[in-house]
């Protein structure tokens, strides 16, 4: 009885559930089944808004936020931040025309450095690049040098006259490797890249003003040639470019690791390294040149008085030795000899005898 109850409620349990998880079998009429068909496709997939892997930093700040375990943390405290991110994005391609490249430490090499030619077509490539901080700071130099970049580029395209000028942009607080190996520390910028980033030419943007029409212009009749490129050791092809390199390189993982930390942990260690900064710039030297003046002063009379102890430790040796007279011993016959100092006295015991005799005579 407990048997058939317990098998009554399993069938009845199993009527609920899926029937793709059931087959009916195989039945006379039907075709044999492949024993190698694929299995059926699970229904559910997995999230499509996380961006596959497509190289870049291991610390890219949206690669993070949007895998698995961080998505799903911030799921469940309500914020969709794949959703935010997404809004980010929209925000910051609205700022610029996305038909135009955005060149950055990733793509460098894919677009520019890599990028199919032919020989003819090698020869007359240019890269016309536009180095802008409007992502940054909205208004300024960076927004009118992009709005006239932008109307530049499409007038070429308009128009079809520069065929061998290709336009991309550089976004400078997103971008850390290439602007620290090129030495650019401000924006906006724009440059002059041939023989696949072999020759750069760079240009301050806020020295001219950089209207479509001058631009064009600057292209169409190659006015970048009456420039000198950047030729120097540290830049491409030159003797210490390895060192560009590396030091680009640690300043990028720096740069992206101090993007991960939380900003309060950004604030502390700026302030412990500001505050030992301060104390070092604000020392009292004054203080410790007079500190030292006083111990060089102790040690000097220190020295004064040993010496002094010593010169008269030898003096008083040396007196002592000088002053010491021989008293005059008596002689055989009872006389005394006399004047004879027992440290001027040089001669034999014979010879004062014989002297004592001689003034015996005389007398």
């Amino acid at each position: 009885m407990k048997f058939s109850t317990v098998l009554f409620t399993s069938l009845a349990c199993a009527s609920t559930a899926s029937a793709q998880y059931f087959s009916e079998g195989w039945q006379p009429g039907q075709p044999i089944p492949d024993v190698n068909e694929s299995p059926p496709t699970p229904s559910h997939h997995p999230s499509q808004h996380a961006p596959p892997h497509t190289g870049g930093s291991l610390f890219d700040v949206s690669r993070i936020l949007e895998c698995g375990p961080v998505s799903g943390l911030f799921n469940k405290i309500g914020v969709n931040i794949s959703k935010h991110l997404e809004e980010a994005r929209m925000q910051t391609e609205k700022l610029w025309d996305r038909r135009i490249p955005l060149i950055t430490d990733d793509n460098y090499d894919e677009i520019i450095v890599k990028e199919e030619l032919t020989p003819e077509e090698e020869e007359k490539r240019l890269w016309f690049v536009v180095i802008t901080a409007q992502a940054g700071q909205q208004g300024g130099m960076s927004k009118f040098l992009d709005d006239n970049f932008d109307t530049a580029y499409n007038e070429s395209i308009i128009e079809g006259d520069l065929p061998d000028v290709r336009w991309a942009r550089i976004d400078y607080f997103n971008v850390t490797y290439l602007t620290t190996k090129w030495n650019i520390w401000q924006a906006p910028y724009v440059m002059v890249i041939r023989d696949r980033g072999q020759t750069l030419y760079f240009y301050k943007a806020n020295q001219v003003r950089l209207t479509p029409e001058v631009i064009r212009e600057f292209l169409k009749t190659e006015t970048w040639k009456n420039s000198v490129a950047w030729k120097t050791p540290f830049s491409p092809g030159g003797d210490y470019e390895r060192y560009m390199h590396y030091y680009a390189l640690a300043t990028q993982k720096i740069y992206n690791l101090i993007v991960v930390l939380p900003r309060w942990l950004v604030m502390i260690l700026s302030g412990i390294v500001a505050s030992f900064a301060m104390r070092l710039m604000h020392r009292n030297p004054a203080a410790e040149v007079a500190v030292s003046r006083e111990e060089e002063r102790k040690l000097k009379s220190q020295q004064r008085r040993a010496n002094e102890a010593a010169s008269k430790v030898d003096g008083a040796v040396g007196e002592g030795v000088s002053n010491v007279e021989t008293k005059s011993a008596p002689s055989k016959n009872g006389e005394r000899v006399e004047g004879v100092s027992g440290k001027t006295t040089g001669a034999s015991p014979g010879k004062v005898k014989v002297g004592a005799k001689a003034r015996k005579s005389k007398k």
